[in-house]
């Protein structure tokens, strides 16, 4: 017989409510709600970068860059959840201040313990949204950049070589990867 308590369905009004008091973030996905674990030096480093890059990009123009604390929603999955960062380029986004649902770019930064949800059920969940044009991951272990793109027949992914340069071609934007991963020391590998 197992310990465990059962976990009750939470309603998308109660996980509002609950987000907007609580002093932790949780995302929520089909009822269920989880909590977000803190971040490393070199992933809230490299999130920084990139909503740094973006933003000066987008300056001045419809567009808008938001960073981890910013929920995004995939109303079709009924899902919340808080990409490091996301561009939106929708006024009907600018008027909403808490949740967005209109991501042009999605970009997570991954890690040991997030990469498999990254690049499986959260992208899932992240092209149901008719707006997402690319998604963007980047390693915070290693200088490593793919991006996903949407084209008629689906989703292609598109890597980024190690001298090369990022190209989000939905913003017409594009930085080095020295740029991405400034001031990021990498920890050293096991067994170093």
């Amino acid at each position: 017989m197992s310990n465990l308590a059962e976990v009750p369905f939470i309603t998308v009004d109660d996980y509002l409510a609950g987000e907007a008091l609580s002093p932790i973030k949780h995302e929520y996905v089909g009822g269920e709600v989880f909590a977000m674990a803190g971040a490393s030096e070199e992933h809230v480093t490299i999130a920084g970068n990139i909503f740094a890059l973006l933003r000066a990009h987008v300056r001045g123009g419809p567009c808008r860059v938001y960073i981890a604390d910013m929920k995004l929603r995939v109303e079709r999955v009924q899902a919340f959840f808080y990409p490091d960062v996301f561009v939106t380029c929708e006024a009907a986004d600018a008027a909403e201040p808490t949740v967005k649902a209109r991501a042009r770019v999605v970009v997570e930064v991954l890690s040991e313990s997030t990469e498999a949800y990254d690049r499986g059920a959260k992208f899932a969940s992240y092209r149901q949204l008719p707006t997402l044009e690319e998604y963007v991951l980047i390693d915070s272990r290693t200088r490593c950049v793919e991006v996903f793109r949407r084209h008629p027949d689906g989703w292609m992914l598109h890597p980024v070589p190690d001298d090369g340069r990022l190209n989000l071609a939905t913003l017409e934007f594009d930085c080095t990867l020295d740029a991405i991963y400034e001031d990021v020391r990498f920890a050293p590998a096991a067994g170093a």
